[in-house]
């Protein structure tokens, strides 16, 4: 673990010389919040243009401009009492002795699915408001290490699922208000969008990172699942459930993954990671890293609801091919299209894996001495839950890993996982590309709060399940916009722990286009500094 933290150290003092030799201009007074990178923050400090306290505060300004009022995005769950006062003492630190780490006095918005000791973690329920857990979660504990503030914990799905949840309401999409976020990171993402911190960490079960990354113009990390430690996470199907960064630019994604991956011993599935991290996945980031790689393109739909006839698939298809041109122009060599064998077929006996989840919930509970309810059944007993999720949680009530059917879930995901991985031996790829989404994200409905079985086609045209349903990672990246404005994402797939692979062809790609454009409805604050 010290040598971890030695090469951990040495890559960040590199990446940071690199940082501020590119970083924006930042004499004292001309610091530009939005759209901010970590690099930029460190410079403008180095350079005697910025402290943490005016950083902190001014994220803070912003959320208190935009979250509660309009356009009321509704991203933030708790704010940090103590972040100010954090701050003040990452300033004398810095003033004593330089950064304390590679994220000094980085604000981050934290999913309030992750256990925090200070601040509530309420997975999106009005049972849990009040609940502050007596651990932090272990990514938790890397990123303070690292010289972190957790500005504020985000509003997120109810416990994992969707955009709306009893603790908060519902969350809104910094693009358009009217249209969902997609979930359940979706504070995170709208939040992250907004600038209302400078990363976020999701947690993605079967796309709840790469969704409101996708719909909202940022980088999603679905990291291989064993990679990043998921103590202190309340589960939702523990064969799937990972944590990954939710940030606006790709660079950002991999400094924040240096930080949170590794071995834990209260995670036993992460040693599988052992062997797989590299020195830092920031210094394998190339501007030409697509130059001369093979990417195959999946064009079949993963959603079996997908309308090709339909006018926002057609906008997104033209963001897509777009895209696709801008890989080849990159350097890659693209297979287009390339076809996984009955994906289809596999995708139906995979869906409905909710065999896992009232074991892991129970046990998770059962690990907090203080928690207001121990089970799955008396979450759902309380009547608090919003309807739609209680009426999907119910189904999983009763079932167990020893169910006959788990198992023709495990024969399903081994038989997709050898067709994936054969496909791209046959191809000879490095990585697959698709839309997050095929269809543009949906109108909230109206009775999105209360209606059991609301009809408003959220998650309609998904591609997001190929990455949880075999494990692999998958990184999402803004591919641009539709002629309504609206943010498409392009995700890349790769083979497991290749995700500095993945990073660095999405660096590539985000370098040689800028997709990514701050929401319209968050721009500066009249009052704060140019």
């Amino acid at each position: 673990m010290k040598l971890r933290s030695r090469l951990a150290l040495t890559a960040w003092s590199f990446s940071l010389a690199l940082g501020i030799a590119g970083a924006q201009s930042s004499s004292p007074g001309q610091f530009q919040l939005e759209e901010a990178t970590i690099d930029d923050v460190h410079a403008a400090m180095t350079a005697g243009a910025l402290t943490c306290r005016e950083l902190v505060q001014r994220y803070l300004d912003r959320i208190d401009a935009y979250d509660k009022k309009s356009p009321h995005l509704n991203t933030v769950q708790t704010i940090n009492p103590r972040a100010l006062e954090l701050a003040d003492e990452l300033d004398a630190s810095f003033a004593s002795s330089g950064f304390v780490g590679p994220l000094h006095c980085i604000p981050v918005l934290l999913k309030d699915q992750v256990e925090t000791s200070d601040l509530p973690t309420s997975y999106g329920s009005v049972l849990f408001e009040d609940f502050v857990p007596e651990r932090d979660a272990t990514i938790v504990l890397k990123m303070k290490s690292a010289g972190a503030i957790i500005l504020a914990k985000t509003t997120m799905g109810e416990f994992a699922s969707r955009y709306v949840g009893s603790a908060f309401g519902i969350i809104r999409n910094a693009y358009d208000p009217n249209r969902n976020p997609s979930g359940s990171s979706g504070g995170t993402g709208s939040g992250i969008a907004a600038n209302f911190g400078m990363v976020g960490i999701g947690e993605d079960t079967g796309g709840s990172i790469r969704g409101p990354a996708a719909v909202n113009s940022l980088v999603g990390l679905r990291p291989t699942v064993p990679l990043v430690s998921r103590h202190g996470m309340m589960p939702a199907t523990p064969a799937t459930d990972t944590l990954g960064p939710m940030t606006r630019t790709v660079r950002d994604a991999a400094a924040l993954l240096d930080v949170i991956v590794g071995y834990d011993e209260n995670d036993a599935l992460t040693a599988f990671a052992v062997g797989h991290v590299p020195d830092s996945y920031v210094s394998g980031l190339h501007e030409d890293g697509l130059r001369g790689v093979r990417i195959g393109v999946i064009r079949e739909p993963m959603d079996d609801k997908t309308d090709p006839e339909t006018d926002d698939y057609k906008k997104v298809l033209a963001v897509m091919d777009a895209a696709i041109s801008d890989l080849r122009a990159s350097g890659a060599e693209v297979v287009d299209p390339v076809v996984i064998p009955d994906m289809a077929s596999l995708f139906e006996r995979l869906e409905n894996n909710n065999f896992e989840t009232e074991q892991a919930v129970n046990a998770y509970l059962e690990e907090h001495t203080n928690a207001p309810v121990k089970t799955l059944q008396q979450i759902l007993i309380s009547g608090k839950v919003v309807p739609w999720r209680a009426s999907s949680l119910i189904k999983a009530v009763g079932k167990t890993t020893s169910d006959a059917g788990y198992l023709q879930v495990l024969l399903a995901k081994e038989e997709l996982t050898l067709g994936v991985i054969k496909m791209m031996a046959d191809h000879e790829l490095d990585a697959i590309v698709y839309a997050t989404f095929d269809h543009q994200p949906s109108v909230i409905a109206a009775d999105a709060l209360t209606n059991p079985e609301t009809e408003d086609t959220y998650g309609l045209g998904s591609n997001r399940a190929l990455s949880p349903m075999t494990g692999f990672p998958a990184l999402t990246v803004p591919a641009g916009f539709t002629t309504d404005a609206l943010p498409v994402g392009l995700e890349f797939f790769g083979r497991p722990f290749t995700e500095a692979m993945l990073l660095n062809f999405a660096y590539a790609y985000e370098q040689a286009t800028e997709r990514r454009k701050p929401p319209p409805l968050t721009p500066p604050l009249a009052s704060a500094s140019p």
